[in-house]
């Protein structure tokens, strides 16, 4: 496949850069990457992905906008106030890249939907910010074979990991949280606050991370990183790394015959 005139005008800055180069942006081009959550980390980490060339996108969220979201969801304005965020966020990529092909869900997914959803994506990324609906997520992925890109927020600290719980020997996010989080409860933004510019910093970070995964063996940039779960510090400027180690005993993983 090759590129035509105008997207290699477009991503010119991509295409000489020699860790992506042509044959990354044309892996870009073609990947089909499945969001869940657009909120604050689903925001910011859309517009990168759409601004890199990924050719297909879906976008799931089951919420409507609200005032209190333009503080850090970047893609939404006051007018948008009330409609569902899956339908703004796909007329946003429409209005900024005609090119790429955008699907909205709105709802919750979990169980047997998630199937249908996730259907023909070569990566999935996972901003939401509820744990049963994230478990739900990563069990999804590591049954259907499709790399996790799961990214959170709270306060001043961010997370961002690349799983591969169907690989042999890779971890899940499962396998990194365990059970006693497989419910609908977990800490709010409303409850909590977190800083809008922390909000884009952990989203565009996320968005990096799934780049990483789609160009695998296809540039060099394609360095996936499974199981290393980077923390991100806001309020003191700082970024750690540490190694998440896959669980023999995991049920996500045992589930989807992914444990060695």
């Amino acid at each position: 496949m090759t590129l035509a005139p105008d997207r290699l005008e477009r991503f010119a800055r991509h295409i000489v850069l020699p860790e992506v180069g042509g044959a990354g942006q044309v892996a870009l081009s073609t990947a089909h990457v499945v969001l869940i959550g657009c909120g604050g980390i689903g925001s910011p980490a859309l517009q990168y992905l759409a601004a890199a060339g990924i050719g297909e996108l879906t976008l799931v969220d089951d919420d409507r906008i609200d005032a209190s979201n333009l503080q850090r969801q970047t893609i939404f304005a006051e007018a948008d106030i009330g409609r569902p965020k899956a339908e703004v966020a796909a007329q946003w990529v429409e209005r900024f890249d005609r090119s790429l092909k955008v699907r909205a869900h709105v709802g919750r997914v979990g169980g047997d939907n998630l199937a249908p959803v996730l259907e023909g994506a070569h990566l999935v990324l996972d901003g939401c910010d509820n744990f049963a609906t994230r478990l739900a997520v990563s069990d999804a992925c590591v049954a259907a074979g499709v790399p996790l890109t799961s990214a959170a927020i709270g306060r001043f600290q961010g997370q961002v990991a690349n799983f591969a719980g169907h690989l042999p020997g890779e971890s899940c996010y499962r396998c990194f949280v365990g059970d006693a989080f497989d419910a609908e409860d977990c800490d709010s933004c409303a409850a909590d606050g977190v800083l809008g510019a922390m909000a884009g910093m952990v989203g565009a970070f996320a968005a990096m991370q799934a780049i990483r995964v789609l160009l695998e063996g296809r540039a060099t940039l394609g360095d996936p990183q499974w199981g290393k779960l980077h923390l991100v510090e806001g309020f003191v400027p700082s970024l750690r790394t540490m190694r998440i180690a896959k669980d023999p005993a995991c049920k996500g993983c045992l589930k989807a015959g992914a444990v060695d």
